[in-house]
């Protein structure tokens, strides 16, 4: 179980539930780590005390450190900074919810430091899966998923005797708010209707990329490398009202599911606490009030960023970091309202037939795939 905690990603909807489960447990905060929410910091700095918080955004780190003047937290700037909190040597996990690319440094600076990792940061495995899984066993190091999806299937895991009993692991995935709608649907719709999630409160950059479901297929590729298993045995299931968190199937065809409320204080805490667990104050799960349960398998034609990520991992390199890249460039734009729903597959897929891969992988290697996927996003943009 966790004692003292590092938070990568501190103002963020994850950070800040992963707060509240500290709260509750009573686990230690000795670092904080955001991009540039100085106020939002200020008040956890205030109430957790830890011993050093970072923000990435220089002028925002410059206001927080006159906002804690009159404390002795010490106040980081900059990636440094929050490689710092990554590597805090009073901490024995650390928890990285930062959004997107600006994980893999931290989490690999983490794993150097030999920090338990509690991983809410996908895009550390599916750009960097082969470095940060190889540095992670030469640490000896536990990576220990947060998403809801994958902290379901390692949950479902642990009553597993042998590997060889597993057949597929099945992620659920909500269906986003667009849901049952064509390609013709989509051709406009706004910022507003692709943030509206049916079920979960997410920031905004997930949020657009579940209504694109690119968030599945980022798991997907996360799954493989979490948990082993080639991309084939990784199946996708749309499941609306988000109970059953994900499963797996045995070879015997015996399917095992974890179900609960859709609340990531769950997964927070099961990953704050392993491989115990301890009581918590989310709703319990009644199952007679949920009545019915739907599933329906995915519409890969109309969401076409799901098959581009399978397209992506099954071509192995560096196709996965140009595949997120990419997605997190042009979702980036249609929040900005520079091109449309639409167009962000279509831009993913321009990007893997066209960004060169190679075998390299090294953190150098990664970032400059990533790097040429944004750059060549933003040409096709100009």
């Amino acid at each position: 179980m966790t004692n003292h905690l590092s938070i990568l990603g501190s103002t963020g909807s994850i950070g800040v539930q992963a707060l509240d489960v500290c709260e509750t447990l009573g686990i230690r905060v000795t670092s904080l780590a955001a991009y540039k929410n100085s106020a939002l910091l200020e008040a956890q700095a205030r109430k957790f005390q830890p011993r050093q918080v970072a923000l990435v955004d220089e002028a925002a780190a410059k206001d927080l450190k006159v906002r804690l003047a009159d404390t002795s937290i010490r106040v980081l700037s900059g990636m440094d900074g929050v490689c710092a909190c990554a590597a805090d040597d009073a901490a024995d996990t650390v928890l990285n919810s930062v959004v997107g690319m600006a994980g893999l440094r931290p989490t690999l600076c983490a794993i150097a430091a030999k920090k338990t990792i509690a991983l809410a940061n996908k895009e550390t495995l599916v750009a960097g899966g082969a470095l940060v899984t190889k540095a992670a066993k030469e640490n000896g190091v536990q990576i220990l998923p947060v998403d809801s999806e994958h902290s379901a299937i390692f949950q479902c895991l642990q009553g597993m005797h042998d590997k060889s009993e597993l057949q597929s692991i099945i992620l659920t995935a909500s269906g986003g708010p667009f849901f049952g709608k064509t390609r013709a649907d989509l051709a406009n719709v706004s910022l507003k209707e692709a943030l509206n999630h049916p079920n979960w409160s997410m920031g905004a950059k997930i949020t657009v990329d579940s209504a694109s479901m690119m968030n599945k297929g980022l798991e997907v590729i996360e799954a493989v490398w979490l948990f082993g298993l080639p991309e084939d045995k990784i199946q996708v299931v749309v499941h609306r009202e988000s109970i059953i968190h994900s499963l797996i199937e045995f070879t015997d065809n015996a399917v095992l599911a974890e179900l609960g409320v859709p609340d990531m204080r769950v997964p927070i805490q099961y990953a704050l606490t392993y491989p115990a667990r301890e009581a918590s104050r989310v709703q319990r799960l009644s199952l007679a009030d949920c009545k019915t349960l739907h599933f329906d398998l995915p519409d890969e034609e109309t969401f076409r960023c799901l098959p581009l990520c399978r397209k992506a991992i099954r071509q192995g390199g560096l196709y996965p970091a140009i595949a997120n890249g990419a997605n997190e460039q042009a979702n980036l734009l249609f929040r900005e309202g520079k091109l449309r729903f639409l167009e962000i597959p279509d831009l993913v897929e321009a990007a893997l037939e066209t960004v060169p891969s190679t075998d390299g992988g090294t953190l150098d290697d990664v970032l400059a795939a990533d790097d040429a996927a944004r750059r060549f996003v933003l040409s096709r943009c100009n």
